[in-house]
């Protein structure tokens, strides 16, 4: 017999996914133990297991997954086939759908993009003054610790370069820095003298994001500079400097503009700790008084996260606040005494 972390880790399937496929009757363990609760299964049962992993990994609906399952254990491999090859069909017409909708959207993009060139170049002649270098004088302790809230978030898929940065959004006295992966966003404030001129905006890749934090190590002011797709922080006599990401960041003003949810605080030590037992992919949140790591029979709003990703964000303070809106939504974590840097983390589907 298999215990439930066994079979986790022997059918790529989380154990809260197992917990699921349980209880909606498609993968049901052989004996639960009536003392303790612990399901245990079946040697036979681990193909099955791989099976439905690989069947939801093609987002094959649970209601042809349970035939599929229930013919592979009955030996009617007939049926087997037939069933594939719908769900095969279903997303290649799903497949063509996209694209044509895709097509309809880049030729909307497309007429956007002429429009928006048309008027920047009409207006080049006249905005000559703005696109001067942009200077100004950061706290070297305020922008460092400002780096450091927004970094983790950061992405990496080479298909999305945009994201692999942080992106600096200077505006009056204000620098916001923002991150984001898509499934997490950062975002952190900082103060600033010397710039009373446009919004300007640039995103610095992470490479030269972690050279210019590692100038910033003893908190001495530092002055930024950014004059068109070039971008250079100098510190007592040290500067480093490069050249920007070219794309157009997302629009994070949107993106972090949320209904007032339901804040919590955390107990953040004894949060790491419990995301630091999780063997899983995805953990879930009980949002009672407080907030818990549980499961999904737990008591009180429950909410699916990455607990990897969720530790990220904690690493913040020992003193976070977690605000609630729905169980769709993003989690907004922020300390208690500033709301200048905040993270989002989106929440992860417990429908299996």
């Amino acid at each position: 017999m298999h215990s439930i972390g066994e079979m986790g880790q022997g059918s790529g399937l989380g154990i809260s996914a197992l917990r699921f496929y349980d209880r909606a009757g498609v993968l049901v363990p052989a004996w639960v133990d009536p003392v303790t609760g612990y399901r245990w299964y079946a040697p036979e049962q681990l193909d099955e297991a791989r099976l439905l992993a690989r069947l939801r990994r093609s987002s094959m609906p649970l209601a042809d997954i349970r035939l599929v399952l229930a013919a592979w254990s009955g030996g009617e491999t007939g049926l087997v086939p037939r069933l594939l090859d719908g769900h095969l069909r279903r997303l290649e017409q799903g497949l063509a759908d996209a694209r044509s909708e895709f097509s309809t959207v880049r030729a909307l993009l497309g007429h956007r993009e002429t429009a928006m060139t048309t008027m920047t170049t009409a207006a080049t002649t006249d905005t000559a003054a703005a696109t001067a270098a942009t200077r100004l004088t950061l706290p070297g302790a305020e922008i460092a610790a400002a780096l450091d809230a927004v970094r983790f978030a950061a992405g990496t898929d080479p298909e999305l370069p945009v994201l692999g940065g942080i992106h600096f959004d200077i505006e009056g006295g204000d620098l916001h820095l923002v991150a984001t992966d898509r499934y997490r966003m950062a975002v952190a404030r900082t103060s600033t003298t010397g710039h009373a001129g446009e919004r300007v905006q640039v995103t610095v890749p992470t490479p030269l994001v972690d050279a210019m934090r590692a100038l910033l190590a003893d908190g001495a002011p530092a002055h930024l500079t950014v004059d068109g797709d070039k971008v250079g922080l100098e510190t007592q006599g040290r500067q480093v400097a490069g050249q920007s990401l070219g794309e157009g960041f997302p629009d994070y003003r949107r993106l972090t503009r949320l209904p007032e949810g339901r804040r919590l605080t955390l107990d953040v030590p004894a949060l790491r700790r419990a995301l630091g037992e999780q063997d899983t992919e995805v953990c879930v949140l009980v949002l009672t008084d407080g907030v818990s790591v549980g499961d999904e029979d737990s008591a009180g709003d429950r909410v699916g996260v990455n607990p990897a990703y969720l530790l990220d964000a904690l690493a913040a303070g020992d003193e976070l606040l977690l605000e609630y809106v729905g169980p769709k939504a993003p989690l907004v974590l922020l300390r208690p005494d500033t709301e200048d840097a905040f993270s989002l983390l989106m929440p992860v589907t417990l429908d299996a």
